[in-house]
């Protein structure tokens, strides 16, 4: 077992200060790579991505959700759609995919839900039969970067049961 990697996995957190500087093309290339080879329902892929960078485009689709301010602070938002046919949980698996990935190349980012679907579709253009729900604030983290802290995690007997709820 790599120690390393499940060592990032389990401290992984959501940041939400970004130095002002963009990301690379390289890094940008990296991540939607990354989450390309995102695991899908059937091997679908029914998802596509919206790499957001002009500020003025971050500001309207920040206005899609309620607590969207590491969009407005970020330099590249990247949006994730839901093409059709396609299943809430493949999009979790991809932002958690671009999180991962992001980590290991040493950028921020932040998970964000679009509480409004129809704004998001009408910033990102979406024909009606696509669905932008989340997206990912990306940023290089900056000096002052700290996860948000709502406290650890529940103790896992809290959490975990066997063979049915409560057990």
């Amino acid at each position: 077992m790599d120690i390393h990697i499940y060592d990032r996995i389990l401290k992984l957190r959501a940041l939400r200060n970004y130095e002002k500087r963009a990301v690379s093309a390289t890094h940008v290339d990296q991540l939607i790579e990354a989450a390309r080879w995102t695991g899908s329902s059937k091997n679908r892929q029914n998802w596509s991505f919206i790499v957001v960078d002009d500020p003025q485009q971050q500001i309207a689709l920040a206005d899609a959700g309620d607590f969207t301010d590491p969009v407005r602070n970020a330099p590249l938002t990247i949006a994730l759609v839901q093409e059709p046919e396609g299943y809430e949980f493949d999009t979790g698996r991809l932002a958690q995919n671009i999180m991962l990935a992001a980590d290991a190349l040493g950028i921020a980012t932040c998970p964000i839900t679009l509480h409004r679907d129809e704004v998001a579709a009408k910033v990102l253009g979406l024909p009606q039969d696509r669905r932008c729900r989340y997206a990912i604030a990306v940023g290089y983290p900056a000096e002052s970067a700290e996860p948000a802290n709502f406290g650890g995690r529940k103790p896992v007997d809290e959490v975990r049961f066997r063979n049915s709820y409560g057990r």
